[in-house]
């Protein structure tokens, strides 16, 4: 990419575009186009093909999708399967009828099948089960890799796939029924302290392990993969490291202050026993994560204390 490249954030406004939009608006580049939901349905194939056919652009990251914690996904899977494959669909198709020099679709993990070896590689995709609690997702994610590899090896595009972990940060959803666990975690931990609660409840067991990323360095990771990155192949992306969310909830517990107690929900689904993902392929190719998870629950919570609190006070 060059600093005049027109290039198309889409989801712009979530976890994962705002964090890309950041880092391309701080590494200098000036032809940045984004539109909000309400300006561009993405679900709405005419408009993007309008929306493609005017802008041109010539880079595009695919960060737009419909995303949630377990509650949504068990609460929404027609919302989520159907949502996901048309926002793919139109961007990718538009893409190539309107010449866009190189796409980079965002994926996710949960596309791995739900028991499979661990750490999570490459080559391990669509080699066994999904997780039932969100397969629908998972299911359309994987479609969407499928049409980036297909369109390369009909019509010779450049579309890459990239498959981060866990990710938190700036922008992120707090929202208690739709959220992943650690900003929900955050949350919790937060309305407890303030309300004086003596414990907070924890769905699960506790003992599922995760791996979290810092969503500014996933951001820094797409910008490097989409200037250095042309293989037909998903990459993962993430630290290569995991924590158990009983640590992970005393961890939040300390970060926010708060000195009550924990109990676990042993009723609630776990949803996939551990999730690491193998980052040999990233780090060979030159990227490796720099943010500590202690670091970035520090900031996780700084940002959710000036940007949150109006919506849960």
């Amino acid at each position: 990419m060059k600093k005049d490249s027109k290039i198309y954030v889409a989801g712009h406004r979530g976890l994962v575009g705002s964090s890309i939009l950041k880092a391309l608006q701080e590494k200098g580049f000036t032809k940045l186009v984004y539109r909000t939901s309400s300006e561009l349905d993405l679900t709405d194939k005419k408009q993007v093909n309008m929306f493609f056919a005017e802008e041109k652009p010539e880079y595009i990251f695919l960060a737009a999708a419909k995303v949630g914690g377990i509650v949504a996904n068990n609460e929404y899977p027609a919302d989520f399967i159907r949502d996901n494959l048309l926002i793919q669909t139109n961007v990718i198709d538009a893409a190539y009828r309107n010449n866009a020099e190189k796409l980079l679709f965002l994926g996710s993990t949960c596309i791995y099948p739900k028991m499979a070896p661990q750490p999570l590689k490459e080559e391990y995709l669509m080699t066994g089960e999904l997780e039932p609690t969100n397969e629908p997702y998972a299911i359309a994610k994987i479609a969407g890799i499928k049409m980036c590899q297909s369109y390369n090896r009909q019509y010779g595009t450049k579309y890459i796939s990239v498959m981060p972990t866990n990710l938190y940060g700036p922008n992120d959803n707090f929202d208690l029924y739709t959220s992943h666990v650690l900003p929900a975690l955050i949350r919790k931990f937060y309305e407890a302290m303030e309300n004086n609660r003596p414990y907070v409840e924890v769905w699960g067991t506790g003992t599922p392990k995760r791996e979290f990323l810092y969503s500014e360095d996933l951001a820094e990771a797409c910008l490097f993969l989409m200037n250095t990155y042309e293989g037909n192949e998903i990459v993962n992306i993430g630290v290569g490291d995991d924590i158990s969310i009983k640590d992970l909830a005393e961890n939040i517990k300390s970060v926010v202050g708060y000195k009550g107690e924990i109990k676990f929900d042993i009723t609630k689904p776990d949803g996939t026993p551990r999730k690491l993902v193998d980052v040999t392929k990233l780090n060979s190719l030159g990227w490796k994560a720099t943010t500590s998870l202690d670091e970035g629950l520090k900031k996780a919570y700084q940002w959710f204390l000036e940007n949150e609190l109006t919506k849960v006070n």
